[in-house]
């Protein structure tokens, strides 16, 4: 079973495609966030460079989020798409538990943290069991200080993974000392090989979807949703 996955929750693009658990190949580019000029020319070469069509691909996958919501869109669209025309099943996969499945199996805790702006960051708590990842907390959107305080209270080593680690990495330290560590550089940020490795185990799971249903998930309104709230609370519409 053939599956192709892309990640564009951030300033990453990434697209790869693997069958039955291996990996045939993989695209990353983390330059610039035109994803909508590179997704689907990487799309493209890596599908061409592997002599494949896009009929041959039983799965697609996405990252569904949280994550930047343009580039959330612009990865769903291309795969929605690209679904409906082969005929083919589609599968969500949360980006910060692909972010996590980045780290292998580790005693320590795994927390991909996210930039979420204004000192947030979209997180959560993974361990390894049992040769499987288990997300221990939910999906959170919270200051990076109360990430800390959770953190301390599980009173475990942790490693953290995600483009908020290098705004983040000097008071992590700071607050956590020789209880932390950080994902080394080819680890640290969205692979699709992990939202794809994903997906075979969630076809698995029978959590398959057709490609009306795929859309984006998001644990907070986008700027533009808050700004305009404000503004109709301002002008008292509510």
């Amino acid at each position: 079973m053939k599956v192709l996955a892309v990640d564009t929750s951030s300033l990453v693009a990434a697209a790869a495609v693997m069958d039955d658990g291996k990996l045939l190949g993989e695209y990353i580019i983390n330059h610039k966030k035109t994803h909508s000029q590179t997704l689907m020319p990487m799309i493209k070469g890596l599908i061409g460079a592997l002599e494949l069509k896009a009929s041959d691909i039983d799965i697609f996958a996405a990252s569904s989020g949280p994550g930047s919501f343009t580039g959330l869109r612009i990865g769903i669209t291309t795969i929605k798409a690209m679904a409906y025309a082969a005929g083919k099943p589609v599968v969500s996969v949360p980006t910060l538990d692909a972010l996590a499945y980045n780290i292998p199996m580790t005693d320590s805790l795994v927390c991909p943290i996210m930039d979420a702006r204004n000192n947030q960051v979209y997180t959560a708590v993974y361990a390894w069991e049992k040769n499987s990842q288990v997300k221990i907390t939910e999906y959170m959107g919270i200051p990076v200080q109360d990430l800390v305080q959770l953190i301390k209270g599980k009173n475990q080593d942790v490693i953290f993974v995600g483009d908020a680690v290098e705004i983040h990495k000097e008071f992590l330290k700071s607050e956590l000392g020789e209880k932390c560590e950080f994902a080394p550089g080819h680890l640290l940020l969205q692979k699709a090989s992990s939202v794809a490795q994903l997906a075979f185990a969630r076809v698995k799971e029978g959590l398959v979807e057709s490609c009306f249903d795929m859309v984006p998930f998001y644990l907070r309104k986008s700027q533009a949703e808050r700004e305009y709230e404000k503004k109709r609370h301002a002008e008292g519409s509510f």
